[in-house]
């Protein structure tokens, strides 16, 4: 029993660690590309050493590696629409936008999971788009495409949730999570040589910046990635996932603290954001409630 509550916290521990990832586009003065360029070439390299230490073996079939890099590619594409939008406004919009990604996940699985469509998911979306609308009233315009970016972050997200849960029954989730960051590495650098974006100016940043890269490279991705995997063995996927919906809830609070959002975000936004929360919530503990369902009538 003891044990279990030593990996429940750990668990709430290392989604506290992706809500700081939040306050690091903001802590970070490197524009979003370089942020996660830094970010993924660290975190491939020190799952590759982990990988390396515990002697796994590291080769994957050609057809795997293709789909591996066209999903890392997107993981790329989607911190960067992430970080985009917490630089053009804030930190708690940024992941308040994010947030939906489980909505997204719930018309994409039909088509590429071939899963049946569910109307409660769908109308829950709805609810979510109508918190949004009621977020962004008094918005700026920076803060309109910070939502169209947190937007496209969101569907990048959950198309990359979908897509790597057909990938997990093919291969170990640390091969795929090692390749996807090593190939969104190099996707971003042959994107940033095609649009002059490889340049000196990328490696000149302040201490702070050096420390924060490491932080969140190391720390919150290789090390959150690679105990998060053990947290699932012993808790289960649906504890992991329902309890991920608390993600935005502390990047909210520590963007109060660290930030000081609440002194730039009016009431309609904090309005808003616990609709969309309780949505985000409510959708997970329908979803356990079918599951309880099914494994009755398996029984």
């Amino acid at each position: 029993m003891l044990a279990k509550y030593k990996y429940h916290l750990l668990l709430h521990f290392i989604i506290f660690l992706w809500g700081f990832t939040g306050i690091l586009g903001k802590l970070i003065s490197l524009e979003a590309l370089y942020i996660v360029w830094y970010r993924v070439g660290i975190a491939s390299f020190v799952i590759f050493l982990y990988l390396a230490y515990k002697k796994r073996v590291l080769r994957i079939p050609k057809s795997q590696f293709f789909k591996v890099s066209f999903v890392g590619f997107v993981v790329a594409a989607h911190w960067v629409t992430f970080y985009v939008s917490i630089q053009l406004s804030t930190a708690s919009l940024g992941i308040l936008c994010l947030s939906t990604t489980t909505l997204h996940v719930a018309w994409l699985e039909p088509i590429i999971m071939k899963k049946k469509f569910s109307w409660i998911e769908f109308l829950l979306g709805l609810v979510v788009v109508g918190g949004i609308y009621f977020v962004s009233g008094d918005f700026s315009t920076d803060e309109y495409w910070a939502v169209l970016a947190g937007g496209i972050s969101a569907f990048l997200a959950a198309f990359f949730a979908v897509s790597n849960a057909k990938l997990v029954e093919e291969m170990p989730s640390t091969h795929i999570s090692m390749y996807e960051l090593a190939m969104g590495f190099v996707g971003l650098t042959i994107f940033m040589a095609m649009t002059d974006k490889l340049d000196p100016s990328m490696f000149v940043m302040t201490m702070s910046d050096f420390y924060w890269l490491l932080f969140l490279a190391i720390i919150c991705t290789s090390f959150a990635f690679l105990v998060t995997i053990d947290i699932v063995k012993r808790l289960g996927a649906f504890t992991v996932s329902l309890s991920i919906n608390l993600e935005p809830v502390y990047t909210i609070i520590l963007a109060i603290f660290i930030l000081k959002e609440h002194e730039l975000l009016g009431s309609n936004f904090y309005i808003g954001s616990i609709l969309i929360i309780l949505v985000v919530i409510a959708n997970g503990v329908i979803k356990n409630q079918q599951k309880k369902k099914t494994v009755r009538a398996l029984h």
